[in-house]
């Protein structure tokens, strides 16, 4: 079921999903089983697998180093399938501009359309660890909302180089990112909400944020959006804090202020037990105000840890 039909069948209920990322080549898939098991009790509707961009490894080959480039957390796919086949519930796999040509990407999307998966999530993706900038790779998508058109064309039964026209269309919901603090290559907030619209105009349908810790960005965000002429659902991404780096790691990776209120609390933790407290009551408090607000969605950042989350949502839903 689309995302977007979800949300509607909940008729102004808050929703519960969560986000997980693929594990490592070689690790077993049952560690994310474990991590999705207690979560299913709070009845998500959709499930997020991450994809992660192509990175370069050096190997040493008597002496020197051999640079190849490789994909660290493959399976995004294959995961989806598996989640939906296992827990009966949609699974929505990331799809990125960055590290694939556009032959690339519709090949997917028809595994996708084969696989009876409903919904899309459409990223440019960040740069690779030795880019300074992103750069798309030779016949790839530039920018996001060109995917969603590519995405939205296959939906209209029109796919690359008009070679095929088929009754057999797609009906990918599309979902895009949004940034309550605007993206970190913005030149401004007006502009980043220009750039949303694109999507939107593009084919998206929904729009799930960034992660954030001061809900009135979200509440700013959203009256933003709607000034801009953009009335597709915009849910809103919660990532608890659980360990003390995060208060340098979170600022410095994704462009984001925090409250001093939860700075200092989590300054003065002993251990990280004590910070994973401060960040789970935190998210509490921050989901709360959010579905008083009333939210479509309330999607949690889980990294496929799940105790957390779990503690949360036991206090919200």
């Amino acid at each position: 079921m689309k995302v977007t039909d979800h949300i509607k069948k909940a008729k102004g209920n808050t929703l519960f999903s969560f986000e997980l990322i693929p594990p490592q080549k070689g690790k077993s898939i049952q560690e994310l089983y474990d991590n999705i098991d207690p979560l299913m009790e709070f009845n998500p509707p959709f499930i997020d697998v991450t994809t992660s961009r192509e990175e370069f490894i050096y190997i040493d080959k008597n002496g020197l180093l051999d640079k190849k480039l490789t994909r660290m957390r493959p399976g995004t796919l294959g995961i989806c399938a598996s989640i939906t086949h296992k827990y009966n519930v949609d699974a929505i796999p990331h799809v990125l501009c960055g590290g694939f040509t556009k032959e690339e990407t519709e090949y997917l999307l028809v595994d996708c359309h084969y696989l009876g998966i409903d919904n899309i999530m459409a990223l440019r993706g960040d740069a690779m660890k030795e880019e300074k900038y992103f750069i798309p790779c030779e016949g790839g998508h530039c920018y996001a909302n060109e995917l969603v058109g590519q995405i939205a064309n296959m939906n209209k039964g029109q796919f690359l180089h008009e070679v095929i026209e088929t009754d057999n269309k797609s009906n990918f919901c599309i979902g895009v990112a949004g940034y309550p603090e605007k993206h970190m290559e913005a030149p401004s907030m007006d502009a980043d909400i220009r750039r949303l619209k694109d999507k939107v105009d593009a084919g998206a349908d929904y729009v799930v944020t960034q992660m954030f810790f001061d809900n009135k960005r979200y509440f700013d965000f959203v009256e933003k959006a709607k000034a801009a002429g953009i009335n597709v659902p915009i849910i809103p991404g919660i990532k608890p804090v659980a360990v003390k780096r995060h208060l340098q790691l979170l600022p410095q990776v994704f462009k984001l202020d925090m409250p001093d209120e939860l700075v200092r609390t989590v300054e003065d933790c002993k251990t990280n037990k004590e910070v994973r407290q401060v960040g789970i009551e935190f998210a509490i408090q921050q989901s709360k105000e959010l579905m008083e607000y009333g939210v479509p969605v309330l999607h949690y950042y889980s990294m496929g840890k799940s105790d957390n989350i779990k503690k949360i949502a036991e206090a919200v839903f």
